[in-house]
């Protein structure tokens, strides 16, 4: 048994000293009023782990843990009014950069993806994912005439299956235009699906950022083979350079680009890539690299799930970007948690049990490891059969 609640040990997880050294670069607690930055994200996590449904909840829940909140650092417990003046106020960046030198921290410790690859470079997914909201409440999250909504453009490092990046916009802003404003590591990988295939978009990719792509592209797309590749695999259908052939699409893309036919077997389609990885990698580590893009989506669907994201507590542009990056902070400490545990956690059990115990007194890890549930079943049978033994061994 521990002193301590499960909620206060996974706070020990963030390094104090990494998060005041983030709060002040951006002199967050100026003004703060007795109300810090560390308390502000205190409540938000605790938002995250309990599903709290509003401010209300928060506070309460918060207000009810009373003898333990000097554990979490927390000298003065939150008001509805200062909590949402917060939220509404503060600006989200530190919240976001807090995120971001604790992914550094806690990167190598996370779940490691599935396929692996010899790609030395940095392999960054890009998609975006649209949450509908109220326009009538969120008036700035334009969609269309009588419906709000707003997208979330992530990149996601494929190592830790974590974002790098995530900018919030009214639902109707086209990927392309966006993905225009976007600056990669050189010579990383960037993967992304077609809503991304904008041939002027990826030779900038390809000339300025000195990036390497793998995009799915459409079957109609207008091309000339100059070389067939020899294909080797089974799945792969070819394997071509090729030159763009309609006058528009060669002005955007001059270059020559490597055409790829996969066979998709779950889906029974084909798939067709486009990379201007032209020698170094075989036409299955392309198809591979496709298939990984599959990460993002898991990612989109374990944060709408698990998290405070598809609901707000603030209607702010500020609100709601402070909410996700909190809930990007909450996820990362989850996945820290599952990877440690010896336990076989799916994430979904994790969140759940973790969400009905936020406040037991019980050491973290040794829970993690033979959680409650695992100690009740036991192995009842040879018990109940004992019931019904005689002195003499026989059964009546």
């Amino acid at each position: 048994m521990s002193k301590l609640t499960i909620f206060s040990q996974i706070i020990q997880l963030i390094d104090r000293n990494l998060a005041n050294k983030v709060i002040a670069s951006h002199k967050s607690d100026k003004h703060s009023k007795g109300f810090p930055v560390w308390s502000q994200l205190m409540c938000m996590l605790f938002c995250h782990f309990s599903n709290s449904h509003s401010i209300r909840d928060i506070v309460h829940g918060m207000c009810s843990t009373t003898g333990n909140l000097h554990h979490i650092d927390v000298r003065r417990l939150p008001k509805r009014s200062t909590l949402s003046y917060a939220n509404q106020h503060r600006s989200w960046e530190v919240f976001r950069d807090l995120y971001l030198s604790l992914y550094g921290r806690l990167s190598d410790n996370l779940p490691k993806p599935s396929i692996k690859f010899r790609i030395k470079s940095k392999i960054l997914l890009l998609d975006s994912s649209i949450i509908s909201l109220s326009l009538k409440i969120f008036d700035w999250a334009k969609f269309r005439q009588h419906k709000g909504a707003m997208k979330l453009h992530t990149m996601l490092d494929y190592q830790g299956a974590m974002p790098e990046y995530i900018h919030v916009s009214e639902g109707k802003l086209n990927d392309t235009k966006h993905a225009w404003n976007l600056t990669f590591p050189k010579h990383s990988v960037v993967v992304a699906d077609r809503g991304y295939l904008d041939y002027a978009l990826l030779y900038h990719w390809d000339q300025d950022l000195k990036v390497r792509f793998v995009v799915r592209t459409k079957k109609d797309m207008v091309y000339e083979v100059l070389k067939n590749l020899p294909v080797g695999y089974d799945n792969i259908l070819s394997d071509q350079l090729v030159h763009l052939n309609r006058h528009t699409s060669y002005k955007k893309y001059p270059q020559i680009i490597r055409r790829i036919e996969v066979w998709d077997p779950e889906n029974e389609k084909v798939i067709v890539l486009i990379t201007n990885q032209i020698k170094s990698w075989t036409a299955k580590t392309i198809a591979d690299l496709y298939k990984a893009r599959w990460q993002i989506e898991i990612f989109f669907k374990e944060v709408k799930q698990h998290l405070r994201i598809k609901s707000f507590v603030g209607t702010t542009v500020n609100a709601v970007l402070t909410q996700i990056w909190t809930a990007m902070i909450t996820l990362l400490l989850l996945k820290y948690l599952k990877a440690k545990a010896r336990f076989a956690w799916n994430l979904s059990n994790l969140v759940s049990f973790l969400r009905f115990n936020l406040l037991v007194n019980v050491n973290l890890y040794s829970w993690l490891d033979e959680p409650i549930f695992t100690q009740l079943r036991g192995s009842p049978i040879e018990k109940q059969l004992a019931l019904f033994e005689l002195k003499g061994g026989g059964i009546p």
